[in-house]
């Protein structure tokens, strides 16, 4: 190798602050020693990796910021067979950073977490919650080995597994006009006000619902959390749109919700693994996989009891 791993992680972190002096304190290293690394990394590799701003610190090009992916990856890898030379025996050792959509992550993955470091305890997990925009840059950016998130607008270079299905329902107040109903029809619910989740691409998919029945939505009130959506819909302000199973009917302020499936073909949300395509998995991440894989059933039998609001693709 013409440059050193230790180069590369000066560069790394010059990159992740866009600054020289702020790498230096936080490696503990001269100013020098970094922007020594950065010119012999540009040097070997011919490739001009910052934009130097005078007195502004650095930018860095088009091609740094595709060398510094596949420079997280190797250190990623890198710290992963030091952990595991340090721990010789076990297959499986090092840190996994995952990030999970906001919707089911705190339902699905502590549970899940827990069971996979009884079984590799050598593995330290890192769980993140990020909105569809950021773990798809994320993972472009090698922040994170795997994702756990839905069909929404997955790029052609990341591969993505699809492991549960699940279907759109309304929920509502108990004291709602169609509270008691057993099962409706999107068109029944259109000329009510309608309470929305408006996260990016969320808002999106739930309006296509409508558009694919031909029906126009009564967006009556926004919300950015769905611990909000909760609370304006048990307080009577309008129903909504869920695709995860309620694991409690319960707002915060301990109102009561209802749910009602929906009769109209509408498109499910799949909830899958997705990683970049071109990176190649660490051990900790393949037994990840593999062990929620297998669990995926059993999670959704036992977190989600009512099998009319997801179905298990595993």
């Amino acid at each position: 190798m013409r440059f050193t791993l230790k180069q590369l992680r000066y560069f790394v972190v010059a990159g992740e602050h866009s600054s020289v002096t702020r790498a230096a304190e936080e490696l503990h290293v001269s100013q020098p020693s970094i922007s020594s690394a950065i010119l012999h990394l540009e040097s070997v590799t011919g490739l001009q990796l910052f934009v130097r701003h005078h007195a502004q610190g650095l930018s860095l090009t088009p091609s740094g910021r595709q060398f510094i992916v596949k420079a997280k990856q190797l250190l990623g890898q890198a710290d992963g067979l030091a952990h595991y030379a340090s721990t010789l025996g076990q297959d499986v050792a090092g840190s996994l950073r995952i990030v999970g959509f906001p919707t089911f992550t705190p339902i699905l993955v502590p549970g899940l977490v827990r069971r996979f470091n009884d079984m590799y305890p050598a593995v330290n997990v890192q769980c993140d919650e990020k909105h569809q925009k950021d773990i798809i840059q994320g993972l472009h950016d090698g922040r994170y080995e795997l994702a756990l998130t839905y069909d929404l607008q997955i790029p052609a270079d990341i591969e993505f597994e699809p492991l549960m299905e699940f279907p759109p329902y309304a929920v509502m107040s108990q004291d709602h006009p169609l509270a008691e109903r057993g099962e409706l029809a999107l068109a029944e619910l259109a000329g009510h006000p309608m309470v929305l989740l408006d996260w990016p691409m969320s808002r999106e998919y739930f309006f296509s619902l409508f558009l694919s029945q031909g029906l126009e939505p009564d967006f009556a009130y926004q919300a950015r959390s769905m611990d909000m959506v909760r609370g304006l819909v048990a307080n009577g302000f309008g129903y909504s749109l869920f695709n995860v199973p309620l694991v409690n009917n319960l707002a915060l302020d301990g109102k009561r919700l209802a749910h009602v499936p929906l009769t109209d073909n509408l498109r499910p949300l799949r909830m899958g693994v997705a990683r970049l395509a071109q990176f190649r998995l660490t051990p900790a991440a393949e037994a990840f996989i593999e062990q929620l894989g297998k669990q995926a059933q059993q999670l959704s039998s036992t977190v989600f009891t009512d099998s009319r609001f997801y179905r298990s693709l595993k």
